[in-house]
C-alpha cells in the first residue's frame, strides 16, 4: 500500500495527497507532518521496516470538506486519491487513482468560498512588453480574456489584478521571474508555473474551440488578441488536469477591454475603500457596505462587479439609472420581488456543483425551490416599461421542464449524503416503490407468514426466524413434525426442531435481504441520471442566474436610494461636475442622522482645478473623496447622496490621498507620493477626476512647495482634467489668477484659542493651518503646545522674508545682484591694477569702451533671466 503511495505522491509533488482508506483519507511521510501542524490533528508513525517510521495522519471522509477548507486557506493543493474498485469484489490491493486537484484557484465547495465573492483563478503571460489576461470562476463558470499593450501595460495589468485578487495565478515557466517581480505583493495568492509548451498559441486556440465550439473566435477581435487567447488556453489545460473532468460549467471566454470601464488604478482603489476597507479589510465602512441591499449571493457578486467597473458607456449607464428609477417609484412590485428573492438559492455554484457531479439531492431540492418562484417574478416584471427591466423579463426562462422533473423525483427532506438512499421521491419509479416497501414492510410479511402457515398446518408453535447462515426459516418442534406438508423443504436439523423453508418465504427472503441494498443503488443511479440532465441544461441555469443577479442589484439600489435620500445623477458628456448638496456615502451612515454637513461642487473649463485650503480634521478629505465617490456611483448605475448631481462622464479616477511606505519595496513615504504622482501625470486625460490631498509634505518645505506648485500648473495647463488639490501651502492660493483654477476652503471658527469645524467648503482661502489647535484636540501635552507657539511666533516674523524668497521677482532681483557683483569684482580688479600717471588718453579710452560693451552684455544677461524666470507665472 506504501508503494501504491508513493507511485501516486510521485505524480503529485506539490499537493497533499489525501490517501482514500476505507472511511477515511490518510496522509504519510512530509504530506502527514505538514498537515497535522495545519490541522492541528494528532500526528501518529507505523513502522516502516529497517528500524524506520512512517508519519501519518488522518481526517474521515464524510468530514473532509472541512479539513480541505484549511488546508486551501494556506494555500495548499490537495490531491484527492479515491479507491475506484469496490474492495469487496477484489483480492488484494484496491486499486487507487487522483480523481480531482483541488487548489486556492478551482475550489467550488462552499467552506472554501464566501458567498459574495468570487474565487478568481488568473494566467498571466508577458512577451516583448505586451501582456496577456485570463481569469475564469470555476465556481460561477465566469471566464474572461483581455489583453494589454503601451508603455502603460504593466501598470495597467497591476491595476486589474488588484481588482480581481485572485486566489492563484497560472504563469509560463520562462516567465515566473517577471510575474514574482510584479504580484509578490498578492501575498494571499499561489502562483503555479506551467510548462512554456502549454502557451502555444496553436494549441490553445484549438483547445478553446474544441471546448466552446469551433465558431469561438469568429469575430477577429478575439483571434488578435493572441496573448490572451494563450492564457484562456493555460486555464483550460490546468483545469483538464486538475480537475479531470469536462468542464462543462465553463461559459465561452468573453473579451473585455479596459477602455470599456472606468479606470481606477490600485491606490486609488485602495484610498476610496470601495469594497475593503483600508484599516481591517473587511466590508464595515466601504461603499459596498453601504450599497448592499441584495437578497441573493449571485446579486452581491455582481453589485461588487459594479461597483469595481462603472461604465463609461452614457447610454448603458442611463439604461440602468432608468431602471433603478422604475422600481425606487413601484414601492409594491420592488418589495414582492425582493420577497421571492430571498428564497432564490445561488444559482450559479449550484449549476457549477452539478457540472462537478457533487451535486447532491438538497442542491437539487435548491434548484426546484427557486424554479418555483420564476413564474411569479416574471408576472411581476410583466407590467414594467424601461428597457431593461422589459429586456429581463423577456429573457427569463422560467425553467418548467427542469422544475416538473426535479419535483417528480426528489423527495421533501432527502438526506445529505446520495449513497444513503432516501433520495427518489414515492411513485417516481416503480422499482423504488417496490423495494421500498420491501423494505419497510418485510417485518409485517413475515408476521403474515407466520399466520397462515400456522393457520394452515395445525402447527400452534410454528415461527418464522432467522440467521446469517440459512437466512429466513420455518421452525417445527420434533413433536409437530407429523404435521409438516409436503411443499416445505427442510433446511436445518436441531436437537430438539426442524427448520423449513417454502417458495413463499424464499421469494421474501430474496426481496427483503437484498431490498435495501437495491433500493439504495437504484435511487443513486437514478438520482445521477436525473443530474446528468440537469448537467445538460446548465448553460440554461448560468442564464437564469445571471437575469435574476442583475434584477437583485437593481432592486438593492432602488433600495439604497429610498433609505438613504438619493438622488438620480444626470450622467451626460458635458465634461462637467456639478453635485447640489453632495454627501459622503459612508461617513453619512456612520454618523448620527442629520449630522453630516452637504457641500457644493463644481468643476467645469471655468473652475476645473480647485485648489482647496484649510485645517487638517476640517473635512477636507471626506470632501474629495466624496466627489469621487458620487462620481463612481452614477457611472455605475446608483442614485447619489445629493440634492441633484450632473456627472459629465469620467474616464479615470486617480487619488493621491494619505502617506505610505514601501519599506520591503525599498521606497519611502515620499518616494511612494512622487511615484503616485507620475503615474497620475502619465495617465491622467482631460477626461479625467484627479483628486490630490497634501502633495509634498513628505519633503522639505521648499522642495514640497516647488513640486506641489509645479504639478498644479501642469494639471491645469497641460492635462486639463478636472481636479481637487488640497494643500496647507497657502503660497499656491495665488495660483488662482491662472484660467481654470479657483480657492476654496474649509470654514472654521475660533473661540478663546479653541477651533470649531463647520465642515463648509466655500469660495476663498485661508492664511493659516490651526495646526497646535488640531494638536491641542489631539491631546498634546501643553508644554509641548506652549513651546509650539513661541516657535510659531518666531517663524511668522520670519515670513516676510519667506514670502520674499518664493517672489519670481524677488529670483531675478537675486540674479542680478550677483551679476551685478561680479562685473563690480572684475572692474575693480582692472581698475586697481592702472596707474593713472602712466595710462594714456587712447588707454583709457579704450578701457571705457570695453567696460562698456561688458555692461551692455550685462544688462542683456539681466533681461534673458527675468525673461526665462517663469517658474511661478503672474499676470
Amino acid at each position: 500500500m506504501i508503494q501504491q503511495y508513493l507511485q501516486i505522491k510521485q505524480q503529485y509533488k506539490d499537493s497533499i495527497l489525501f490517501f482514500r482508506m476505507g472511511d477515511f483519507y490518510e496522509m504519510f511521510f512530509e504530506d502527514a507532518v505538514s498537515a497535522s501542524k495545519i490541522l492541528e490533528i494528532t500526528l501518529t508513525a507505523r513502522d516502516g521496516g529497517a528500524g524506520k517510521k512512517v508519519p501519518m495522519c488522518g481526517v474521515p471522509h464524510h468530514a473532509a470538506e472541512n479539513y480541505i477548507a484549511r488546508l486551501i486557506s494556506k494555500g495548499c493543493k490537495v490531491a484527492i486519491c479515491e479507491q475506484v474498485e469496490d474492495p469487496r469484489e477484489v483480492k488484494g490491493l484496491v486499486k487507487r487513482e487522483v480523481i480531482r486537484v483541488i487548489t486556492p484557484g478551482t475550489v467550488i465547495e462552499g467552506q472554501c468560498l464566501e458567498d459574495k465573492h468570487n474565487n478568481y483563478l488568473a494566467s498571466v503571460l508577458y512577451e516583448n512588453g505586451s501582456l496577456g489576461l485570463a481569469y475564469t470562476d470555476v465556481s460561477t463558470g465566469l471566464f474572461m480574456l483581455t489583453e494589454y499593450t503601451g508603455e502603460n501595460a504593466v501598470s495597467e495589468i497591476l491595476d486589474e489584478i488588484f481588482r480581481l485578487q485572485p486566489s492563484e495565478f497560472l504563469v509560463p515557466s520562462s516567465g515566473s521571474s517577471f510575474i514574482e517581480k510584479y504580484l509578490g505583493q498578492n501575498k494571499n495568492a499561489i502562483i503555479t508555473t506551467i510548462n512554456d509548451e502549454l502557451y502555444k498559441y496553436e494549441s490553445c486556440l484549438a483547445l478553446i474551440k474544441a471546448q466552446f465550439g469551433a465558431n469561438w473566435g469568429s469575430n477577429e477581435e478575439s483571434v488578435n488578441l493572441k496573448l490572451g487567447v494563450r492564457a484562456a488556453g493555460a486555464i483550460l489545460f490546468y483545469l483538464q488536469e486538475t480537475q479531470k473532468r469536462t468542464l462543462q460549467q465553463l461559459a465561452a471566454p468573453k473579451v473585455y477591454f479596459s477602455s470599456q470601464y472606468l479606470k481606477i488604478d490600485c491606490s486609488s482603489r485602495r484610498n476610496l475603500e470601495l469594497t475593503k476597507s483600508i484599516k481591517d479589510g473587511t466590508r464595515w465602512g466601504t461603499l459596498i457596505w453601504v450599497l448592499d441591499y441584495t437578497s441573493t449571493a449571485m446579486g452581491g457578486r455582481l453589485l461588487k462587479l459594479w461597483i469595481e467597473q462603472p461604465l463609461v458607456n452614457v447610454k448603458e449607464i442611463n439604461t440602468r439609472l432608468d431602471a433603478v428609477e422604475e422600481l425606487l417609484q413601484n414601492l409594491l412590485l420592488r418589495k414582492k420581488i425582493k420577497d421571492f428573492l430571498k428564497d432564490v438559492y445561488d444559482l450559479e455554484r449550484l449549476a457549477s456543483k452539478v457540472s462537478y457531479g457533487t451535486a447532491n439531492a438538497r442542491d437539487m431540492l435548491a434548484l426546484k425551490k427557486s424554479f418555483s418562484l420564476l413564474p411569479a417574478i416574471k408576472m411581476a416584471l410583466s407590467n414594467c416599461v424601461t428597457e431593461l427591466l422589459v429586456k429581463l423579463a423577456k429573457s427569463m426562462d422560467e425553467m418548467k421542464d427542469l422544475m416538473d422533473v426535479l419535483s417528480q423525483a426528489i423527495a421533501d427532506e432527502p438526506p445529505v449524503s446520495v449513497r444513503d438512499g432516501g433520495i427518489i421521491r414515492d411513485g417516481y419509479h416503480p422499482e423504488v416503490d417496490r423495494l421500498r416497501e420491501a423494505s419497510r414492510n418485510g417485518k409485517d410479511w413475515l408476521a403474515r407468514i407466520e399466520s397462515e402457515e400456522r393457520e394452515k398446518t395445525g402447527i400452534r408453535t410454528l415461527k418464522v426466524g432467522y440467521n446469517k447462515v440459512f437466512g429466513y426459516y420455518l421452525e417445527v418442534t420434533k413433536s409437530n413434525l407429523d404435521l409438516v406438508p409436503e411443499y416445505y423443504t427442510r433446511r436445518q436439523t436441531l436437537v430438539n426442531a426442524e427448520r423449513y423453508i417454502t417458495p413463499q418465504l424464499k421469494e421474501y427472503e430474496e426481496l427483503i435481504m437484498g431490498a435495501e441494498d437495491r433500493l439504495t443503488q437504484l435511487e443513486y443511479d437514478l438520482f445521477s441520471e436525473l443530474r446528468q440532465k440537469v448537467c445538460k441544461e446548465v448553460p440554461r441555469i448560468q442564464q437564469l442566474a445571471n437575469i435574476l443577479a442583475v434584477l437583485d442589484v437593481l432592486i438593492s439600489l432602488a433600495e439604497a436610494a429610498q433609505n438613504l435620500n438619493y438622488v438620480r445623477p444626470l450622467v451626460n458628456k458635458s465634461n462637467r461636475i456639478i453635485i447640489n448638496e453632495g454627501r459622503h456615502p459612508v461617513v453619512e451612515r456612520v454618523m448620527d442622522p442629520g449630522g453630516f454637513v452637504p457641500n457644493e461642487t463644481i468643476l467645469d473649463q471655468q473652475h476645473r482645478l480647485i485648489l482647496l485650503t484649510g485645517p487638517n480634521m476640517a473635512g477636507k478629505s471626506t470632501y474629495m473623496r466624496q466627489v469621487a465617490l458620487i462620481t463612481l456611483m452614477a457611472q455605475a448605475g446608483s442614485f447619489v447622496p445629493a440634492s441633484s448631481a450632473e456627472i459629465g462622464i469620467v474616464d479615470q479616477i486617480f487619488t493621491r490621498i494619505g502617506a505610505a511606505d514601501d519599506l520591503a519595496g525599498g521606497r519611502s513615504t515620499f518616494m511612494v507620493e512622487m511615484s503616485e504622482c507620475t503615474e497620475i501625470v502619465k495617465k491622467a486625460t482631460p477626461l479625467s477626476l484627479i483628486i490630490m490631498d497634501e502633495v509634498g509634505r513628505g519633503t522639505s518645505t521648499y522642495d514640497g512647495i516647488s513640486i506641489a506648485r509645479a504639478l498644479v500648473e501642469y494639471i491645469n495647463n497641460a492635462i486639463k482634467a478636472r481636479t481637487l488639490f488640497s494643500t496647507h501651502y497657502h503660497e499656491l492660493t495665488d495660483l488662482e489668477e491662472l484660467p481654470g483654477i479657483c480657492n476654496y476652503t474649509i470654514d472654521v471658527r475660533e473661540k478663546d484659542e479653541e477651533i470649531i469645524f463647520l465642515r463648509k467648503v466655500l469660495p476663498g482661502k485661508v492664511d493659516r493651518s490651526y495646526g497646535i489647535q488640531v494638536a491641542k484636540l489631539a491631546g498634546l501635552p501643553e508644554s509641548i503646545l506652549n513651546r509650539a507657539k513661541n516657535f510659531l511666533i518666531e517663524l511668522e516674523k520670519k515670513k516676510t522674508n519667506i514670502s520674499s524668497e518664493l517672489d519670481p521677482v524677488f529670483f531675478a532681483e537675486q540674479e542680478k545682484k550677483v551679476c551685478e557683483n561680479c562685473l563690480s569684482k572684475a572692474i575693480s580688479g582692472e581698475l586697481s591694477q592702472i596707474d593713472p600717471a602712466r595710462i594714456t588718453p587712447i588707454e583709457a579710452l579704450n578701457l571705457l569702451a570695453l567696460w562698456k560693451e561688458k555692461l551692455d552684455h550685462q544688462s542683456g544677461i539681466e533681461n534673458k533671466l527675468l525673461k526665462d524666470i517663469n517658474i511661478f507665472p503672474k499676470k
